[in-house]
Order: structure tokens, then C-alpha cells, then sequence
């Protein structure tokens, strides 16, 4: 059995803001510590179900967050942030369930540090399904053939997982108080958590269908301001849609949308504000 396993940060237990997010901030650092713990309680948990494979996958920011020394030494990890698929790199038929740990809510939608990839997006659409970063990933698994069987963050993570996901497990590490207030777990209580959970989600796997793409998807994305949308519709094949910030790409699966995405964003993120 291989179980692949994407770990955000904003979703980990005890982070309710974003200096512990960002690798400028006094709180970066025990934020690292505390998402490596998480992550070896899942990659535990795992292993102790039959888990023979497991491959984590850093999905923050500059992607190089968690500790590989202090990483559980049965567990083969993929760090850094040059990634054709970025939070779901080396995705692949061949894992028998995905597990995404440390997500939180889409951009637009209450819970911890919400937003979608970059805070530039209001709102992302595949076809007439709104999507964050979960809903995206999940896309992405499913077109593998690989059911996303666990999702672990804050309360309203886990319900945005439900909403889209049937029949996946949750885990919720903490509760959204507003977007910078968290009530949390403590963090041995968050492991105990973590580990039943997945537990639950592999023996479940097989009753968890993947979350199947479109054929030919329509990836819209909605920007907070012009200047983002003309530069992402800068990539060949998108467009603005007419008095809107909403720029359109039709992509032949979603592994192409999926690369148009991390294209906008990028070119989305030269705007200048003055």
C-alpha cells in the first residue's frame, strides 16, 4: 500500500496566524517543528496500518518547511518549490489514497488564514465548481484514480472537504475563531487525533471514490484587482471576461489547468499596488 501525503501549513494545529506562516516571522520556526510532528503522526499512523510507501510532500509557500532530520525516517519526502505540480508533485496511479494535512478554507470563505494559493484570488472555478487549493488537488488525484481519503486542518477545511469529497474523512485540529483566532488542540492531543484518523481513512479507502475531473475543464479565475488580470491573461489562451477581473483558460485535462493556474498566479503576482 502507498499512501501519498500533502502537508500545508496554515491548517496545522496551534497556527492562527500568519507569523507562523511566513519564513520572515519570530514564529516560523516553531511552526516548522510543530507541522513535522503532525506530519510523522500521519506517516506513523500510516505505517502502522500497512502503509509500505509514503511520500510527503511540502505544500507551503516556498515548500522546504518541514525538518527532514526530525521527519519520521520511514517517510521519503519531496521539498522545495520549483514542482510542475506543486502541492501534488509526484501524484500518480499507483497511490492507493492521498491524505492532506494542514489545509484550510478557500479564498472568500471563513476559517484560519483563508485564500487560494495567492492572496491576489477571489475565487477559482473548474467548470461551474468554485475551488481552493484542496478542491484543486483533489482534482488532480482523481485524475490519477487516487481518492483523496483525509483531509486534516481547521473546522472549516474539513467542511469544504465534505461538501466536495463524499465519504472523506476529517480531521479537525482547531476551530476557526475569525481569520487570525484559532481554539486548538494541543498538540499530543492533535497527534492522538491524527493517527485514529487515518487509521479510519485507510480502512475506508475503498468505499472513497476520487474526486474525477472534467474532460476539456474551463479554469476561471477571479482576481481582486485589474492589473492581476492582465497579467495572467498574458499566458497564451486566456482572456478577460468583459467587465470582470475573471480571466479564462480552456485546457485539454486538468493537469494542464492545473499548470495554467500556477502560470497566472505568478504572472498575477508582478502587479504593483502604486
Amino acid at each position: 500500500m502507498k499512501i501519498y501525503v500533502s502537508v500545508d501549513m496554515e491548517g496545522i494545529t496551534g497556527l492562527p496566524d500568519y507569523t507562523f506562516v511566513d519564513s520572515s516571522q519570530h514564529n516560523y520556526e516553531r511552526a516548522r517543528r510543530i507541522m513535522t510532528e503532525e506530519a510523522n503522526a500521519i506517516v506513523r499512523a500510516a505505517i502502522g496500518e500497512g502503509a509500505k510507501s509514503v511520500l510527503v510532500n511540502d505544500s507551503h509557500s516556498k515548500m522546504n518547511n518541514l525538518l527532514v532530520e526530525e521527519l519520521h525516517p520511514d517517510a521519503e519526502l519531496i521539498t522545495g518549490g520549483m514542482k510542475a505540480l506543486s502541492m501534488v508533485e509526484a501524484m500518480e496511479a499507483s497511490f492507493d489514497g492521498a491524505i492532506f494535512a494542514g489545509y484550510h478554507a478557500r479564498a472568500g470563505q471563513p476559517g484560519v488564514m483563508s485564500h487560494s494559493m495567492i492572496f491576489g484570488v477571489r475565487t477559482m472555478y473548474i467548470n461551474d465548481v468554485e475551488i481552493g487549493e484542496l478542491g484543486f488537488n483533489a482534482y488532480v488525484a482523481g485524475h490519477f484514480g487516487v481518492p483523496v481519503i483525509l483531509v486534516a486542518g481547521d473546522d472549516c477545511a474539513c467542511k469544504e472537504a465534505e461538501a466536495l469529497i463524499p465519504g472523506v474523512v476529517t480531521a479537525a485540529v482547531k476551530e476557526s475563531i475569525t481569520r487570525s483566532a484559532v481554539k486548538t488542540l494541543h498538540p499530543k492531543k492533535a497527534h492522538a487525533l491524527l493517527e485514529a484518523k487515518t487509521a479510519e481513512a485507510i480502512a475506508k479507502r475503498s468505499t472513497i471514490q476520487p474526486l474525477v475531473p472534467p474532460a476539456n475543464p474551463t479554469l476561471r479565475i477571479e482576481f481582486t484587482n485589474y492589473g492581476q488580470a492582465e497579467w495572467a491573461a498574458l499566458m497564451p489562451g486566456c482572456e478577460i471576461e468583459p467587465g470582470t477581473t475573471i480571466v479564462k483558460f480552456e485546457a485539454k485535462d486538468i493537469l494542464e489547468a492545473y499548470r495554467a493556474m500556477l502560470v497566472m498566479i505568478e504572472l498575477a503576482l508582478q502587479t504593483k499596488f502604486c
